[in-house]
């Protein structure tokens, strides 16, 4: 794709170029730094305003990365923490999906749809509510719609479900155990994100939707596992 590039590129772009420096000869050929600009185009990230950008290099460096806005804020501040987490959380039920998918569940689009939802939470806490420009608030808001979408699909597969008699393990097959995986790193996420809905920074429908996500995870890895037939291990209390 990228050599396809090139050459729809005018000749004179792909010329070899000569400069001296220091008294020395040297090539370089800017082709070459072109190619590697489309290189990194090929896989861009989305800003908070949901649009296709190349991520800067060494924009954090100094440990003052920007949020959405442009303040810079130190890396270890709760905002970085909050994002990280929710990040970490979509990589988590992508990787849930991945087996979910190999075992043929048809829950496997709403993972998807779970991991966009996810983006749009991160663009929420990349947009402090107590500083943003309010064009940004309203770009970035998040609605009750998701967490009412999430009650529905919790109550649609506990009615599928045999009654909770005993502490689950995570366990239950790949699939089931890697939901549940999944289901500890939303519960770290929404206590990363607590503190600043409480501040005022980030709007509350995200903590209740990550709240619910929680939920809707354990109760899918239960029904993964009962789809496919794997025993679930319980806590069996140690002998004295």
């Amino acid at each position: 794709m990228v050599r396809a590039s090139l050459r729809a590129l005018p000749p004179h772009t792909l010329r070899e170029r000569r400069h001296t420096a220091g008294g020395s000869v040297g090539t370089t050929c800017c082709g070459l730094h072109l190619g590697k600009r489309l290189l990194q185009n090929l896989e861009p990230s989305l800003n908070c305003r949901g649009e296709a950008q190349t991520p800067p290099p060494r924009a954090g460096d100094s440990g003052f990365p920007s949020p959405c806005r442009g303040e810079r804020r130190p890396k270890g501040a709760r905002f970085f923490e909050a994002l990280g987490a929710t990040d970490e959380l979509s990589s988590a039920i992508g990787l849930a999906g991945e087996f979910s998918s190999e075992k043929g569940h048809t829950f496997v689009d709403q993972l998807h749809k779970v991991q966009c939802m996810l983006q749009d939470v991160g663009s929420n806490l990349a947009t402090p509510l107590s500083s943003a420009r309010e064009a940004h608030r309203k770009r970035t808001s998040f609605s009750e719609k998701p967490v009412l979408e999430l009650e529905q699909w919790i109550d649609n597969y506990s009615e599928q479900l045999p009654p909770l008699r005993a502490f689950i393990l995570p366990s239950g097959g790949k699939s089931s155990a890697a939901l549940h995986f999944s289901r500890a790193v939303c519960r770290r996420a929404e206590r990363c994100v607590v503190p600043l809905v409480q501040a005022g920074e980030a709007d509350p429908n995200v903590a209740k939707y990550l709240n619910r996500l929680s939920d809707y995870l354990f109760v899918l890895a239960r029904y993964a596992a009962m789809k496919e037939g794997k025993e679930e291990k319980i806590y069996i209390k140690p002998e004295p």
